[in-house]
């Protein structure tokens, strides 16, 4: 990857300050300022303002660290300690600091992503970084600023030191006070889940809509009535967006946020591990960046870049291998409960290599056979996608949930009715990959012990990507799904996959947090309701106008869209849920949610029946040159539009709530003397998601950077726009301008 650097000025202020002295810190363009000092205890202390309206009022950094065992040897030879004395003294690092040296310096790089939402990301910062020293331990740590245009992220350093080398978190400290009562979108802080649906209120609401707002889950901790999770969206009573978030989170505990609602201070939450300590670290080591973005125009927040700019470039020397996919499924019909995962319904407990498949009865309804993924491998040759991904193809499937079991998948042997090598030969033959699945049923000693051999299991028939999923509650027993084990070991998987040039994707892990920067081939994420849950009740209508401000934040989301046929009882007559959702902004959902990992979700029979509307789905790309957030406000709707990579082919989308939206589109953003076909999606006029979701209109005509178009979101709708440049003039023979 060629990455072009312009650093400008760099200059050090070592100078030992003493006392309060405070340091300042503005953004390259002005409009952020932070100051950073100590106060009388010795606790760090920041505040941040945008064009001069508080945004963090001060604020207290540290963390408080475990009291070390006084019985504990400090050698194999058992020898005694001789600081117990000092033991409580040393949990303290949040206060009784000194300042000492000072840094400052400026960054501006332009960086080209493998793959994204742009072709060329700049990482455009101011740095403040404080060494604050500890008299009272002989200790001293580094508190790292840097302050972008759209925000600011920051994080804890600790250098190797004779007194502080090994030592264990009880809590960080880090505080974000709020300036006012503001609105929030927010989900319940949780150790195991991010699915839940979003609930916005005031701040002061949190703790009276809280157990409301949890609803039951296969695996699921919360934690305090006021606990949220990030990345948080809010917005004030003046116009300001504030996210919450963090970047980087490598060797570390994932970060909720506990609020102080009668001061409105929020203040990070670690997650813990089994013991309930929240990290256990060895210097030299940094603690993840937390990150505040702010702007007065809500399409900021979503454009954008300062998770990813926070992480380190990408480490993987090679990454031809590294492709965005296009993919269909065996899935929907598993969701919905028309058909299952499991060969048979005869076994109530297995034992892999010891249970004999060929002796049982076969169900009739398990999906992963070989005669119907031939046909979705049809369907995916037919239309130009590029792989099938297929579930429960797998021995194991009949005793996987709520066992607690160790051994419960080997990720190499398939059922009897599902033929690797038929297969893999089959959709060679017709350009199509098939996609692996490997649902861990979150025993994870399991999965990494069979790790190497299923990866090679991979290579050996023709995949090159991986689904991951760790439902149910983490084996080892007491580990939570986002505690600092567990967070180690979905990267360690991610860096075993590239070994074997394995793109990952990865369901029910941690939330992204912008290491796809890093290692590109985490392609991506679930980590927040997704579109499963369109099967088990439905999400709440205003779902896809508010994720994209939150779990978006720290990388793309498989959201698996796509679903024509939003009444569920159509695939199973006992399933009553509807996709609240029209079918037209199923269509947006493929710009609005960005994903390098595109799924049609929706079973080959539906999209026959609107095929007219399935040309979206083939003709949206799944990579970008340069992606524009023309309308949002979170809850409400999303308007994004974005250029096809090498293309100057175009596509939007739009998302509305219950309440529907009217957007007034210009398209001052394409190139003058050009014209384009726009092929328009809408939904009709007596659209509606819940009444009469398959009602729309396609419509084509020719556009210039001049033209001008009103479109009407319907409740629970939207509208999507391809976008062609026209290349010969009698490809606009007849057709009437926008």
């Amino acid at each position: 990857m060629k990455r072009k650097k312009n650093l400008s000025l760099v200059f050090l202020l070592c100078i030992s300050f003493i006392g309060n002295a405070q340091q300042k810190l503005t953004s390259p363009d002005g409009n952020l300022g932070m100051t950073f000092r100590l106060n009388q205890e010795g606790a760090p202390v920041y505040e941040l303002t945008y064009k001069q309206k508080e945004v963090i009022k001060p604020s207290t950094l540290g963390l408080e660290l475990k009291k070390e065992d006084a019985d504990a040897a400090v050698d194999f030879e058992f020898k005694q300690r001789k600081d117990v004395a000092t033991l409580d003294k040393k949990t303290n690092l949040y206060n009784g600091f000194e300042i000492g040296e000072v840094s400052t310096s400026s960054f501006d790089e332009t960086w080209k992503p493998v793959w994204g939402e742009e072709k060329e990301i700049r990482d455009h910062y101011n740095e403040l970084a404080v060494t604050l020293n500890q008299p009272a331990n002989d200790r001293h740590i580094v508190i790292r600023f840097r302050l972008f245009n759209d925000g600011l992220g920051f994080r804890y350093e600790f250098p190797q030191q004779k007194e502080l080398n090994y030592f264990v978190i009880k809590e960080e400290h880090s505080q974000f006070g709020m300036a006012g009562n503001h609105t929030a979108f927010w989900i319940p802080g949780d150790y195991d889940t991010q699915e839940y649906d979003y609930t916005t209120s005031r701040l002061s609401e949190i703790r009276g809509l809280m157990k409301k707002a949890i609803t039951p889950n296969s695996s699921q901790t919360p934690f305090s009535p006021t606990g949220v999770q990030t990345a948080l969206m809010m917005k004030t009573d003046d116009g300001l967006y504030i996210n919450l978030h963090e970047a980087a989170l490598i060797d570390y505990a994932c970060m909720h946020l506990n609020l102080d609602d009668k001061n409105m201070v929020f203040e990070s939450w670690l997650t813990p591990d089994a013991r309930g300590d929240k990290g256990y670290l060895q210097t030299p080591c940094n603690s993840p960046w937390r990150t505040v973005i702010v702007s007065d125009d809500a399409r900021d927040i979503l454009a954008s870049r300062i998770t990813l700019n926070l992480n380190e470039p990408c480490k993987l020397e090679d990454v031809s291998w590294i492709k965005p996919v296009k993919y269909i499924g065996v899935w929907w019909d598993m969701i919905t409960n028309k058909g299952t995962w499991a060969y048979t319904d005869e076994l109530s407990s297995v034992k892999l290599g010891v249970t004999d498949y060929s002796k049982t009865k076969p169900n009739g309804r398990h999906s992963a056979n070989t005669a119907n993924v031939k046909r979705y491998i049809d369907f995916a040759a037919q239309n130009g996608f590029d792989q099938v991904l297929v579930e429960g193809w797998n021995e194991g499937w009949e005793d996987w949930f709520g066992k607690s079991k160790d051994y419960v998948f080997d990720f190499v042997t398939p059922y009897p009715d599902f033929n690797v090598k038929e297969l893999q030969s089959y959709a060679a033959g017709k350009g199509v990959r098939l996609m692996m699945h490997h649902e861990t049923s979150a025993s994870v000693r399991n999965y990494e012990r069979h790790m190497d051999k299923a990866y090679q299991f991979m290579v050996d028939n023709g995949y090159n990507s991986v689904k991951s999923g760790y439902v149910g509650d983490i084996i080892p027993r007491g580990e939570y799904h986002y505690g600092q084990w567990m967070n180690n070991h979905y990267l360690y998987a991610v860096k075993k996959a590239a070994d074997y040039k394995i793109m990952v994707n990865a369901h029910e892990a941690v939330r992204p947090t912008g290491l796809c920067r890093t290692y590109p081939n985490l392609i991506g994420n679930e980590s927040a309701r997704g579109t499963e849950y369109e099967s088990f009740g439905g999400n709440n209508v205003d779902h896809t106008t508010i994720l994209p401000f939150t779990r978006l934040v720290g990388g793309p989301m498989d959201y698996t869209p796509g679903i024509f046929e939003t009444h569920c009882n159509k695939m199973n007559p006992n399933n009553n849920s509807q996709v609240r959702s029209t079918l037209v902004r199923q269509l947006a959902l493929y710009v609005t949610m960005y994903s390098p990992l595109q799924m049609a979700a929706d079973i080959p029979e539906n999209y026959e029946r609107f095929m007219d509307a399935f040309q979206f789905i083939k003709d949206v790309a799944i990579d970008w040159d340069e992606s524009l957030y023309l309308e949002a406000e979170p809850g409400d709707y999303i308007t994004i539009a974005r250029r096809a990579k090498g293309s100057n082919d175009w596509f939007i989308g739009c998302t509305a709530d219950e309440n529907g939206h009217t957007s007034k589109l210009t398209f001052d953003f394409l190139q003058p003397g050009k014209q384009y076909i726009a092929t328009v999606y809408a939904d009709a006029k007596d659209a509606d998601w819940k009444n009469n979701p398959q009602a729309y209109t396609i419509s084509k005509g020719v556009l210039t950077n001049k033209s001008k178009l009103t479109l009407r979101a319907a409740s629970g709708g939207g509208y999507a726009i391809s976008i062609k440049e026209v290349k010969d003039k009698s490809e606009a023979k007849g057709l009437k301008r926008l």
